[in-house]
């Protein structure tokens, strides 16, 4: 754009989104003043979750730790309760590090900086950029999934936009375009046009405020663009759970303190067992087989497991058992088999129930809960939706 096109992209923007701004909790609006910590809160939990996901969230949030120093000086076992059903829980991990960082290092300001928000853990390029801005009027770029879209069609650009040259130049346009005056209400602005306007099937080209701007409207077909290199196949794990029962309780374990859900709690799980324990384990009879909420749409599908020696499968899976727990289980019964889809995994989840027979847990390995007293547990989606058949198959005479 030459700088009378950049400026008249802007006003027209700028005018459009203070006339059909959503209003949003965590936005200086209705007489609200900017809240530099509801900024990072809020930018924390949006990463690669719809708006109308995290307002709940949000609400929770600032109700239980209304400041980033009490958010600083909470339990993590809290902020992950809080957190669980939001997903992708290094988030909160990484939230909860640095509200723990502004407090020490920045006497709990929340920094206006993008090279000392930088600093903080979880906040990357676009984090920082959007957080300066938005919280202190820092003039600082940002460029997210909605405006890598819009510079797309805006630009006509059509090369790949998730390859790393496609991903500088993008950056390199947004810096340009940025103005000096009222950064945060124009970052604002560009990612409000991508989700609300310039979306991807099909975009609302009759309604856009800066349409004559865009050349993927005046010279082809918007929708086709942003052009995207094919993702990698997720990989296909199985996870074994089982729900082991004693005298009414089941048994918890805490995940490890890196990798996946980190730190939160589940049913004893085995992760990759032989593959001949899964295809035996399961009998003739149909297990419904769902597909959970991660990065993908919902979709159900049923299938019928194939036939195998149970017995042997079940001894396997009972000395594994006792090897890690102490415990001696009753034969265990399949209860549910479901997929979860994560961004780089697909995850069967195979679950059966069993009583405990005989022996003594070992020492800090796990706790045992009613099905009415885990809620203090946090936990991931697919442990939960485990435990609600658990709790289904209690209920049933």
């Amino acid at each position: 754009m030459t700088p009378k096109q950049a400026k008249a992209f802007r006003r027209k923007l700028l005018a459009w989104y203070r006339k059909h701004r959503r209003d949003l909790p965590w936005r200086a609006m209705n007489g609200r003043p900017v809240n530099p910590y509801h900024v990072l809160l809020s930018e924390a939990m949006l990463q690669q979750t719809q708006v109308a996901t995290v307002v709940p969230y949000f609400h929770r949030f600032v109700e239980a730790f209304p400041t980033v120093q009490t958010l600083a000086e909470a339990d993590e076992q809290q902020v992950l309760t809080l957190w669980q059903g939001l997903g992708y829980y290094r988030r909160a991990r990484n939230l909860h590090a640095a509200a723990k960082a502004v407090i020490a290092d920045h006497g709990g300001h929340v920094p206006a900086a993008v090279n000392d928000l930088l600093k903080l853990p979880g906040v990357g390029r676009y984090t920082a950029g959007a957080i300066a801005s938005i919280a202190h009027g820092t003039k600082a770029a940002v460029v997210d999934g909605n405006v890598e879209r819009v510079f797309a069609r805006l630009m006509l650009i059509e090369k790949p936009i998730n390859t790393p040259a496609t991903k500088k130049m993008v950056w390199s346009i947004a810096e340009e375009l940025v103005p000096k005056s009222s950064p945060g209400d124009y970052n604002q602005a560009l990612m409000e046009l991508g989700a609300t306007i310039c979306t991807p099937k099909p975009p609302k080209c009759f309604v856009c405020p800066v349409r004559e701007h865009c050349r993927a409207v005046q010279e082809t077909n918007p929708e086709r663009l942003p052009i995207k290199l094919a993702k990698k196949k997720p990989k296909e794990v199985t996870h074994l759970v089982i729900a082991a029962n004693r005298n009414g309780k089941y048994l918890f374990e805490q995940r490890p303190s890196e990798g996946l859900w980190s730190n939160m709690w589940q049913l004893p799980t085995w992760e990759e067992p032989p593959p001949e324990v899964i295809t035996s384990i399961q009998n003739s009879e149909s297990s419904r087989r769902v597909t959970t909420r991660g990065v993908s749409n919902d979709t159900v599908k049923v299938s019928r497991p194939p036939r195998g020696n149970a017995a042997a499968a079940s001894a396997v899976l009972i000395e594994w058992f006792q090897s890690r727990f102490g415990l001696r289980l009753e034969q265990p019964t399949p209860t549910t088999d479901f997929t979860h889809q994560t961004t780089h995994r697909t995850i069967r989840f195979v679950a059966l129930t069993a009583s405990v027979k005989s022996g003594r847990l070992r020492l800090k390995t796990g706790v045992w809960r009613k099905l009415n007293q885990f809620e203090d547990l946090p936990m991931s989606n697919p442990q939960r939706q485990t435990m609600q058949h658990i709790r289904v198959q209690a209920d049933s005479p």
